[in-house]
């Protein structure tokens, strides 16, 4: 009976830090948000960039983050997660000094526009800390016990930010101004980091530390794994909207609506399963289920039928992405969680950032559709990637 008792209390423990974690994270990924649906209106319509700016400034953040993974991820494993966390905030406070400073340079659009993309570039380094150094130090607390739990929740808090945020700094654009996106996303990550001093630091020992090349050695069949599963997220993002309304089916809003609510509801209520059943098992089995859903969005006949799929694709990437991060986790090992979280995460960034446009070539106006066909084929070559993965365990 005591021994049920301590593991209760433990268990609440956990559960509580989690969740604090999840709050920090969700601030952190709220200042990206915020901008998300605010910079291309005002790079293009106040300051009078075309869509090329446009898309330089949108682009600059990922590639930004993209390219900081592993520094953040090194940094994670050797001065604990709790300090990357810190670093990231610092990161983003100063994202927003730089879009203050561009605001008295309106009047010279190229001046401004260069400050704008460094911050914008500095914000993308503050998304690698902070998600890399939560996901380190949360697995760190969690012992190896919880793996599957942690990446899941842990992002989805990420996912939350980003719904949360583009209502909100559409709300604050409209009825402020760009001045005070850059004053939130300045003052934002403060009241963050009033939320991280609750939080446990553990650092784990390790007499080596992983290097760019033994992670990707370690990583590279769940990154793999990940990488196919992210093509059909890539498309039901880039192109469900533009399918529902060539079909004249209004309600653009649903596919997305569907695939948030069930990536969410999968990751709270489904979480544990990966650490119950197998981190292999699971992705393969939800690599199923998203290329199921993929086909589903291609065949359907009505809007809601196209939003079961969607909700199916959610569903899949929702436990895919931890699933195979778990694996990449066990492979690495030791006290390189961060650089296996950073490299891991590096594989369906990348296919997601280049799926999108590859799969527009591939689709010509009014067969929309189609790009679900070809996106379901490539997701399913997850399965015998995850099988190979398993028979190199």
């Amino acid at each position: 009976m005591q021994g049920e008792s301590v593991e209760s209390s433990e268990s609440m423990n956990f559960m509580r830090m989690l969740l604090t974690l999840m709050l920090v994270v969700l601030a952190g990924f709220l200042i990206i948000g915020i901008a998300l649906p605010v910079l291309p209106r005002y790079v293009h319509h106040q300051l009078g960039f075309g869509t090329f700016a446009v898309g330089l400034v949108t682009g600059a953040q990922f590639a930004a983050s993209l390219a900081t993974r592993f520094a953040a991820g090194r940094y994670a494993d050797r001065c604990g997660g709790k300090r990357a966390i810190y670093l990231g905030l610092l990161l983003a406070i100063a994202g927003g000094v730089f879009y203050l400073i561009s605001l008295p340079f309106a009047t010279q659009p190229i001046t401004a526009i260069t400050l704008v993309l460094i911050g914008r570039a500095i914000v993308g380094g503050a998304e690698s800390f902070i998600i890399t150094g939560g996901m380190t130090l949360g697995l760190a607390l969690a012992g190896g016990k919880q793996t599957g739990r942690v990446i899941a929740w842990v992002g989805t808090a990420m996912f939350a930010a980003f719904a949360l945020g583009a209502p909100l700094g559409t709300a604050i654009f409209d009825h402020s101004g760009f001045a005070a996106i850059a004053i939130t996303t300045a003052l934002l990550p403060i009241a963050a980091m009033l939320v991280v001093r609750i939080l446990p630091e553990r650092v784990e020992p390790s007499e080596q530390r992983g290097t760019l090349s033994q992670a990707l050695s370690s990583v590279w069949l769940p990154g793999l794994g990940a990488a196919f599963n992210g093509v059909g997220y890539a498309a039901l993002l880039s192109f469900s909207v533009l399918m529902y309304a060539e079909k004249g089916w209004g309600m653009g809003w649903l596919p997305v609506s569907a695939f948030a609510a069930a990536l969410i509801a999968a990751r709270l209520l489904l979480g544990q399963l990966i650490d119950q059943s197998g981190a292999i098992r699971v992705g393969v089995m939800f690599s199923l289920g998203t290329a199921l859903g993929q086909v589903l969005l291609w065949a359907a006949p009505s809007p809601w039928l196209a939003a079961a799929g969607a909700a199916l694709t959610g569903a899949g990437w929702a436990m895919v992405y931890p699933a195979f991060g778990s694996e990449a986790v066990r492979r690495l090992g030791g006290g390189n969680k961060g650089v296996a979280m950073a490299t891991y995460s590096a594989f369906p960034d990348l296919a997601i950032g280049l799926s999108s446009p590859l799969l527009g070539l591939v689709v010509s106006a009014g067969h929309m559709s189609m790009v679900f066909l070809w996106s379901a084929f490539i997701v399913i070559m997850a399965v015998p990637v995850a099988l190979l993965a398993r028979k190199k365990q």
